[in-house]
């Protein structure tokens, strides 16, 4: 395992904690509340700038070792504020579970976290069109000696999993019939790393692309990522699709940057810009998949 570079991250996730990071550039220390009370489209048009908020999780969003805030959402974001004549984007970093009440606490305009569309998330916020869409994997120890493959195998081994704190994987887990006292719920991804290879919990349960980040960080880990799966629910799979999210008033800008998404997405740019971080145009949602459909489940 490379507890160098767990170290490094850690250093750079407190270090974003305490403030704002200019996209692509070092950390800034920043007020907490940023944001205008008025039209935030025309706002942020006006300043040609725009706070995003991310939870460093990589591959996601997060700051890299340089402090230069990068992943996924936030180079996709950067792009689709870029074609809307909002140059300049900040980011702010906050606990995962923090993200939706810290957007509407004004904090930020924008979650930019790759976060998954849920029912009850959609309840406290509004979300853009599914950005992307990912299988669920298991972290396991290389070899895979229980043959732990899917949620249901985890009930019925008894054997313990590890999911990320406010994730919904622990809500596939019980749906999957995993008793609650077989699931540990941890901070980080590199904290879910070391308990499958400590040993502490057989195995990690997060979207592929997360896990394939994670070793591909730390590849001496004794640790390998099964192949990817759609999670079961009442018998039938649960798509997951992530998105960015906005304060349900903020209709005028969610609306102008679901525009620019559908066009990154249609001519090829989104793949550009996401291929660093793992995805693929197999990673863009079905077109039956909408975000009315996903919050509904």
């Amino acid at each position: 395992m490379e507890h160098d570079e767990w170290s490094r991250r850690k250093f750079f996730e407190r270090s974003a904690l305490l403030g704002a990071a200019v996209l692509g550039g070092p950390v800034l220390l920043s007020a907490c509340t940023s944001t205008s009370s008025g039209d935030t489209l025309q706002t942020a048009k006006n300043a040609k700038k725009i706070k995003i908020g991310i939870a460093n999780e990589s591959p996601y969003g997060f700051t890299d070792p340089s402090g230069k805030v990068t992943g996924e959402a936030p180079e996709v974001a950067r792009a689709a504020f870029k074609n809307m004549g909002i140059d300049n984007v900040e980011a702010n970093a906050v606990p995962f579970d923090q993200l939706i009440p810290a957007l509407n606490a004004r904090q930020y305009d924008v979650v930019a976290a790759g976060m998954n569309i849920k029912k009850q998330r959609c309840a406290a916020a509004a979300f853009s069109v599914p950005d992307y869409s990912a299988l669920t994997a298991l972290l396991v120890p290389k070899g895979n000696p229980k043959q732990v493959l899917k949620f249901e195998d985890i009930a019925a081994k008894k054997v313990k999993v590890a999911v990320l704190s406010a994730a919904v994987e622990k809500g596939y887990a019980t749906d999957s019939g995993v008793a609650e006292d077989q699931i540990e719920t941890l901070d980080s991804q590199d904290n879910m790393l070391r308990a499958v290879t400590d040993g502490r919990v057989y195995c990690a349960a997060l979207t592929d692309i997360s896990l394939k980040d994670v070793l591909k960080k730390n590849p001496s880990a004794n640790a390998e990522v099964t192949p990817g799966f759609d999670p079961m629910k009442d018998g039938k799979p649960v798509i997951s699709a992530g998105g960015f999210v906005f304060r349900t008033a903020d209709s005028s800008l969610r609306e102008a940057f679901d525009a620019e998404l559908k066009k990154l997405h249609d001519s090829g740019e989104w793949e550009r810009i996401v291929s660093p971080f793992g995805f693929s145009a197999a990673n863009l949602p079905k077109p039956d998949v909408s975000t009315d459909k996903l919050c509904a489940v």
